[in-house]
């Protein structure tokens, strides 16, 4: 993604990277960060997460 390889480890993994990075694209898109305040406030939680989702969001250079 981008230039950046995210790490599967299964092949599943692969349907969970395409949804997350499809409602991060719709977020940043919409500039909708509900239920957070911000979109910092947003990227800071799901910092906290960790996973995927941290892995999609360093690869779209958001973290």
């Amino acid at each position: 993604m981008n230039g950046q390889i995210i790490r599967l480890s299964v092949p599943s993994d692969q349907a969970v990277v395409e949804r997350v990075a499809a409602l991060i694209d719709r977020r940043v898109a919409e500039d909708d960060w509900r239920p957070h305040s911000s979109r910092e406030a947003a990227l800071n939680c799901w910092a906290k997460l960790g996973g995927i989702r941290v892995a999609v969001l360093k690869a779209k250079g958001l973290l």
